[in-house]
């Protein structure tokens, strides 16, 4: 393994939802190979315990208090539903340098999961899988593409989702300040890719990967070259 450059960027790998910090397990490796320095969170509003209330602004929390920890240049980047409260939390840091959104919400300020599925959500109580159609075999929806083993490792640790991390709104949008990359999922049916084209247009730049949902599993090495290039331009 490489030493970590401290010249270089530190990355912030903010996970989606139902996930946890575990997520990057295959990923971690490939850029700590190239030398940086890697840092993760675990989001509170993904928590195995049914009656969970944190939400989206309590993830931003999170995410902004190990930034503040962070020497700078530091770049975020976010899978899925991290896409909010990443860039919730990277408003008003002066430590980052790029946000990087891979499969990802980019939103604008007001919106959020539920502005976008129509106002659908309830904002109370969890959300399981199983609310969403296309998401009950998880292994189908976010790991179509990964090893067998990886993929039934990976749902085998999914937990529960608080309805109110879908339903808070982003105060303010930061890639509007902040330098932004965009990387679209080609095979993805969990982010469809049309919603992430569309999304992607408010990057400065964008990349695609023919991955499913879950590149950092499926092609981490490949992930890891495309992110360590982005952050040093």
């Amino acid at each position: 393994m490489s030493r970590a450059d401290s010249s270089r960027s530190t990355i912030l790998l903010v996970h989606g939802a139902w996930h946890g910090a575990w997520a990057w397990e295959k990923f971690v490796p490939e850029l700590t190979a190239l030398g940086r320095r890697v840092e993760t969170v675990d989001l509170p509003s993904a928590s195995a315990d049914e009656n969970n209330t944190a939400g989206m602004y309590d993830d931003a929390r999170v995410v902004r208090e190990r930034l503040a920890a962070l020497d700078g240049p530091v770049t975020v980047l976010a899978h899925s539903y991290g896409g909010i409260p990443a860039t919730e939390a990277v408003i008003g840091a002066a430590n980052v340098s790029r946000l990087i959104y891979v499969a990802a919400f980019m939103l604008d300020a007001g919106e959020s999961i539920d502005t976008l599925s129509g106002g659908q959500i309830s904002g109370s109580g969890a959300v399981t899988l199983s609310a969403y159609g296309q998401y009950e075999d998880p292994r189908a929806a976010f790991y179509p593409d990964a090893a067998p083993e990886d993929a039934d490792r990976a749902a085998e640790r999914l937990v529960l989702q608080s309805a109110r991390s879908f339903c808070e709104p982003l105060t303010e949008a930061a890639w509007k300040t902040v330098p932004a990359s965009y990387v679209i999922a080609e095979h993805d049916t969990a982010l469809v890719t049309d919603l992430q084209v569309g999304m992607a247009g408010r990057a400065e730049r964008t990349y695609r990967v023919a991955s499913g949902h879950s590149p950092f599993l499926s092609v981490p090495a490949e992930l890891a070259r495309l992110v360590d290039g982005d952050a040093k331009e």
